[in-house]
C-alpha cells in the first residue's frame, strides 16, 4: 500500500512519499506531458496558475476580473462553472476546472507510481486553509476523475504543523500547558497564518488568518510592471501585447526577485531576442525593489494581527514563528514578520516541501499499513456555518448557527425538528463578509418521506450535519423517530426552556449534551396552521417530555402513579437526504469526467508510444550517423553509400512530412534503416568479440593437450585412465587446433567490409563441443580401494571397510562387561591396536 501527499501549488507542485522508514520528497523527470505542458514557445495552450478557479462561477467577479491577465482562455461551461478552453489533439476543447486539475493529478501519480515502483491510490492533498465548500468538493472531485482515493483534504497550514510537530521529543505532556506555535506560510498566491497548541501526541489549530490574494506573484507582479515601462521607453517595446514575451518577463523577473533576497548590490535582468529580435537589459537592487513594494508589505502584519485576536492569544505566549512558502525568503517580509512578534523567526523545515512532507505524514497516519506514532490533529471550521429552513410562524424563515468560526473539526452534532412533512435545508456561510468568495451559499438538503405519527401528530426527525475530514459541510443521516405511546397516565417531567426567533423553542437542558463529538440540539420547527408562537409552545413541551424517555417501554406495576415516567415505544426509520451542494457536479458528468480521464490517459499512451517510436528513429539516425565516421568507418564498403544517403533522407523527412505520424510509420521507417545498418554495426561487433572467442578456445586446446601430455608421462593423478579416452581427447583437441588456426588464417584474408568467414557463435559452438566431449574424461574421478573384509565379530574392535571402529570412552557411570554383565559389551582396557587373532 502506498502512501503518498500531494502539494498542489498555484506555480509548483510536490510529491512526499513515505518510504525507508522515513517521508521523501521525489523528483520530477523532465518529460512535459501531453495534455499539461508548461513551456513558454506555447504559452496559449500552457495551463498554470487554474488553482483559483475551484469551485467558481465563470460569472464570479473574481473569475472575470483575471480573465483579461491570462495568457490561455477560459469559457462558460454548461453547468456555469469556469472552464479551460485548449486545443487538445488539434481540437479546440474546454474542460471543467475539475478535469484539468484531474490532469495535473494524473501527472503526479504517475511520478509518485515511478518512484515507489508500485500503484499509487490513496493520497492526502493540500488545500488552502480558506478555501470554502464549493472549492474543497471540486479539489474531492478532481482526485476521484484521476482515480485517486483522496484520504484527506489537508489545510496547508495544518500539514506544515503536523510536519513541525511529530518530530519534536520535548513537547508538553497532555496535562501540561500547550506550546502554541504560530505559522507563517507566504506562497506564490496566497497567504496563510495558524497558531497551533501542541502536546505529545497532539496537535491543535486554534486559529487561521489569511490574505488569500498576498503572494509571490504581487512581488513579481510590481518588477514585471517597474521593466514594462522601463524597456517601453528604452526600447519602445509594448511588451503586454505579446503573451510570449509577458511569460518570459514573469520568468526573469522572478529569477532577480529571489538573487535580490541574497544580495542587495544593484543586479542585471538581461533577456536575449525579447521582442522583435531585441535584446533588452536592466538593473535594479533590493533597496529600490522594497521601496516599490510598500504597500504589498504593508499587508503582511494584518493578518497576523487577526490571527491573535481570533485565538485570543498575546505576543509573549508564542513560543516560536515557523516560516514556510516561496516567498518568505524575501528579507523585508522576514524582518516585518520577526518585528512584529518581536522574535526571532525559526526555519527548521523545509520552506518549499513541507506542506507535502506534512501530507504524506497525514496519509501514514491514516494507512493500516504503517506503523506512525501516535498523532492527533484537530482542524477548524474557517468561516461560520448555519441552517436556515422556512417557518410558518410569523411567515418567516428560521435559522440556527451550527459551526462557529474556528469551531472544531472533524465534527458532528444532530439536530432535532418536528415536522409532518417532508422540509429542506439550507446550509450557508453566515458572515460572507469574511469569505474569499462571492457566494455565502453551501447547499440545499432536503429530508424526504417525512410523514406525521399515527396520531397525527408531527414526528420527530434527527438530522445529523458534519464537517467531515475535508472540512466540506453535510447532512451526513436523517432519520424519523415513530412514537408508540402507551395507554398510562404519565406525568410531565419538567424541563428548561428558552424562546428561539420565530417563535420556535429551542431546548437548551435536558436534550444538549455532548458524546464523542456530537452535540444534540432540539428544534421545535413551526408547523403550517398552528397559531402563534406562544401556543405552540405549550404544545410541544408535553411531547418533548415524552421523547426524553424513549426506548422505556416496560411498564414497572410496583412503583406509586406519581413516580411514574412517560413510557414509549420507538421505532427509527432513516430518511433519504436529496443533496444540492452549490456548483457540485452530478453524479453522471462525474462519471463521464471519469470515463473521459481514461481515454485519455490511454491517449497519454498511445502518444507516448508514437513519440517514443519517433525519438527511436531520430536517435538511430544521429548516433549511426556519428559512427559511420568513426568505430564503423573501416567495416563500410567505399562502394556503399546507400546507408549514409538514406539517414539523410530520413533526417529530412523527420522534420517535414514526418513530423506528425503514426507509430507504426516511424517503426517501418527505423527497421529499414537497420537493414542496411544492423550488417555494417554486425561485422563491428564480430571483430571486437572474435579474438576473445579464440583465445578462449585456444586455452582449452592448451589445457587437453597438457592433460595428454601428463598422461604419457605416466603421472599418479592420471593411471586409472583408459589409454582409448586419453587418445580420443587427443585426438579432439588436436582437430580443434586445425580447425581454428584454419579459421585464423583464413579470416585474416578476408576484408573487413564483408560479413566474416567466421563468427563468434562458430567458435563459441565449437568451445562447447570440445569441452562436452573431452571434460568427463579429464576429471574422471580414481575408484575408491576397499580392504578385504576380516571374519570379526561384531561386538570386537577393529577396522570395517578399511575404517576404524570408533571407541567408546569410559565414564563413571559405564561399568565393564563384567560389571554389567554384558559378555558381549566393549571395555575400556581394550585397545584399537590390538591383535584381533
Amino acid at each position: 500500500m502506498s502512501v503518498v501527499g500531494f502539494d498542489v501549488g498555484f506555480m509548483n507542485c510536490y510529491v512526499a512519499v513515505a518510504r525507508a522508514g522515513g517521508i521523501e520528497t521525489v523528483a520530477n523527470e523532465y518529460n512535459p506531458a501531453v495534455r499539461v505542458t508548461g513551456v513558454v514557445t506555447n504559452c496559449k495552450n500552457t495551463v498554470q496558475g487554474f488553482k483559483r478557479f475551484h469551485g467558481r462561477a465563470f460569472s464570479d467577479p473574481y473569475v472575470q476580473c483575471l480573465k483579461n491577465s491570462l495568457v490561455y482562455d477560459i469559457a462558460q461551461m454548461p453547468t456555469g462553472t469556469t472552464g479551460i478552453k485548449v486545443m487538445y489533439m488539434e481540437e479546440e476543447k474546454v474542460f471543467s476546472i475539475e478535469q484539468v486539475t484531474a490532469m495535473l493529478l494524473t501527472k503526479l501519480k504517475e511520478t509518485a507510481e515511478n518512484a515507489l515502483k508500485k500503484p499509487v491510490a490513496d493520497c492526502v492533498i493540500s488545500v488552502p486553509c480558506y478555501y470554502t465548500d464549493a472549492e474543497r468538493r471540486s479539489v474531492v472531485d478532481a482526485a476521484q476523475i484521476a482515480g485517486l482515493n483522496c484520504l484527506r483534504l489537508m489545510n496547508e497550514t495544518t500539514a506544515v504543523a503536523l510536519a513541525y510537530g511529530i518530530y519534536k521529543q520535548d513537547l508538553p505532556a497532555p496535562e501540561e500547558k500547550a506550546r502554541n506555535v504560530v505559522f507563517v506560510d507566504l506562497g506564490h498566491s496566497g497567504y496563510q497564518t495558524s497558531v497551533c497548541a501542541f502536546n505529545k501526541g497532539k496537535l491543535k489549530v486554534l486559529a487561521t488568518a489569511c490574505d488569500p490574494e498576498l503572494g509571490g506573484k504581487d512581488f513579481d507582479g510590481v518588477l514585471v510592471k517597474h521593466f514594462c515601462e522601463e524597456f517601453s521607453k528604452k526600447y519602445k517595446l509594448d511588451v503586454k501585447s505579446k503573451p510570449r514575451a509577458l511569460v518570459r518577463l514573469y520568468q526573469e523577473c522572478e529569477k532577480l526577485k529571489k538573487l535580490m533576497s541574497a544580495n542587495s548590490s544593484d543586479l542585471p535582468l538581461n533577456i536575449e531576442c525579447f521582442m522583435n529580435d531585441i535584446d533588452v537589459s536592466g538593473k535594479l537592487n533590493r533597496g529600490h525593489f522594497e521601496e516599490m513594494c510598500a504597500d504589498i508589505l504593508a499587508r503582511v502584519e494584518p493578518p497576523l494581527q487577526s490571527l491573535l485576536e481570533l485565538a485570543k492569544l498575546k505576543k509573549e505566549d508564542i513560543y516560536a514563528v515557523e516560516i514556510v512558502g516561496g516567498a518568505s525568503r524575501i528579507p523585508a517580509v522576514k524582518e516585518r514578520i520577526s518585528k512584529f512578534f518581536g522574535k526571532e523567526l525559526s526555519t527548521t523545515l523545509n520552506a518549499d516541501e513541507a506542506v507535502a512532507r506534512g501530507c504524506a505524514l497525514q496519509c501514514a497516519i491514516l494507512s493500516p499499513a504503517f506503523k506512525v506514532r501516535e498523532f492527533s490533529i484537530t482542524d477548524i471550521v474557517p468561516y461560520p456555518i448555519s441552517l436556515k429552513w422556512h417557518s410558518a410562524a410569523e411567515e418567516g424563515v428560521s435559522d440556527c448557527e451550527v459551526f462557529h468560526k474556528n469551531h472544531a473539526a472533524p465534527f458532528s452534532k444532530v439536530l432535532t425538528f418536528y415536522r409532518k412533512e417532508p422540509f429542506s435545508l439550507e446550509a450557508y456561510y453566515n458572515s460572507p463578509n469574511e469569505l474569499p468568495y462571492p457566494d455565502p451559499t453551501i447547499g440545499q438538503f432536503m429530508i424526504q418521506k417525512v410523514v406525521p405519527q399515527a396520531s397525527g401528530e408531527s414526528s420527530k426527525v434527527k438530522v445529523k450535519v458534519r464537517v467531515n475530514i475535508h472540512g466540506i459541510f453535510s447532512v451526513s443521516s436523517a432519520s424519523l423517530v415513530e412514537v408508540q405511546k402507551s395507554d398510562e397516565t404519565e406525568e410531565p417531567m419538567e424541563t428548561e426552556q428558552a424562546t428561539a426567533k420565530d417563535g420556535e423553542v429551542l431546548q437548551t437542558n435536558k436534550c444538549l449534551h455532548s458524546v464523542d463529538n456530537e452535540h444534540q440540539i432540539t428544534i421545535f420547527a413551526s408547523l403550517p396552521g398552528q397559531g402563534d408562537g406562544q401556543q405552540e409552545t405549550e404544545e410541544k413541551v408535553p411531547r418533548e417530555n415524552e421523547e426524553m424517555e424513549e426506548g422505556k417501554s416496560e411498564k414497572k406495576s410496583d412503583q406509586p402513579p406519581q413516580a411514574k415516567k412517560p413510557k414509549v415505544k420507538t421505532k427509527v426509520l432513516e430518511l433519504p437526504i436529496e443533496n444540492s451542494p452549490q456548483w457540485q457536479l452530478a453524479d453522471d458528468m462525474l462519471n463521464l469526467f471519469v470515463e473521459n480521464e481514461g481515454k485519455m490517459i490511454m491517449q497519454d499512451k498511445l502518444e507516448k508510444e508514437r513519440n517514443d517510436a519517433k525519438n527511436n528513429v531520430e536517435e538511430y539516425v544521429y548516433d549511426m550517423r556519428d559512427k559511420l565516421h568513426g568505430m564503423l568507418e573501416k567495416f563500410v564498403s567505399e562502394s556503399v553509400n546507400a546507408l549514409s544517403l538514406k539517414l539523410e533522407d530520413t533526417e529530412n523527412w523527420l522534420y517535414e512530412d514526418g513530423e506528425d505520424q503514426p507509430k507504426q510509420v516511424y517503426i517501418d521507417k527505423l527497421a529499414e534503416l537497420k537493414k542496411l545498418g544492423q550488417p555494417i554495426q554486425e561485422r563491428y561487433t564480430e571483430a571486437e568479440e572474435r579474438p576473445k572467442a579464440f583465445e578462449e578456445l585456444g586455452k582449452q586446446i592448451q589445457q587437453y593437450m597438457k592433460f595428454v601430455e601428463a598422461f604419457k608421462m605416466k603421472e599418479e593423478q592420471y593411471d586409472h585412465l583408459d589409454e582409448a579416452d586419453v587418445s580420443k581427447v587427443d585426438k579432439l583437441a588436436s582437430d580443434a587446433m586445425i580447425w581454428m588456426n584454419s579459421a585464423m588464417n583464413q579470416q585474416s584474408k578476408q576484408s573487413l567490409t564483408v560479413d566474416p568467414s567466421v563468427k563468434v557463435k562458430d567458435i563459441q559452438a565449437k568451445t562447447r563441443e570440445l569441452f562436452s566431449a573431452c571434460n568427463p574424461i579429464v576429471t574422471k574421478p580414481k575408484p575408491k580401494v576397499e580392504l578385504p573384509k576380516e571374519d570379526t565379530p561384531a561386538d570386537q574392535n577393529g577396522p570395517v571397510n578399511g575404517q576404524e571402529k570408533p571407541q567408546e570412552e569410559a565414564s563413571p557411570d559405564k561399568g565393564t562387561a563384567e560389571n554389567t554383565g554384558n559378555p558381549t559389551s566393549e571395555t575400556t582396557e581394550k585397545k584399537p591396536d590390538m591383535d584381533l587373532d
